[in-house]
């Protein structure tokens, strides 16, 4: 299930866990990425606080969690290569993958027509 944000985060949720990372949308607003640091595995996060930070060319970002939950993996790939953010953001530039508190807050989320039509 593909949820998303108003602060332009998308969930890919499957089972309870959220897939979390950016829009295609927030990274062409940001530029190309040179840095990204990522929560550490297993802190715990409540809906809306800062979990991750990028830096652009163009800006410092904070990343927000989306949801309430405990970080089960990061993807350290995009803290080596943060360029992967701006090449695959829904794909290979994920951030990190969050076992979710309640996985019926998703509902409240966005689906990615509603989410296409609010960046129109």
């Amino acid at each position: 299930m593909l949820k998303f944000t108003e602060e332009h985060e998308w969930l890919d949720i499957e089972n309870g866990i959220a897939t979390v990372g950016i829009t295609a949308h927030a990274a062409d607003l940001l530029g190309d990425l040179v840095y990204v640091e990522l929560p550490a595995v297993d802190a715990t996060f409540d809906k809306g606080t800062t979990a991750a930070t990028v830096e652009s060319v163009k800006a410092a970002s904070d990343v927000f969690c989306p949801l309430a939950g405990q970080i089960i993996d990061v993807n350290d790939a995009i803290v080596a290569d943060p360029s992967l953010v701006n090449s695959d953001p829904q794909g290979n530039g994920w951030f990190f993958r969050l076992r979710l508190a309640n996985p019926s807050d998703a509902d409240a989320l966005m689906d990615e027509e509603a989410y296409n039509r609010m960046i129109a």
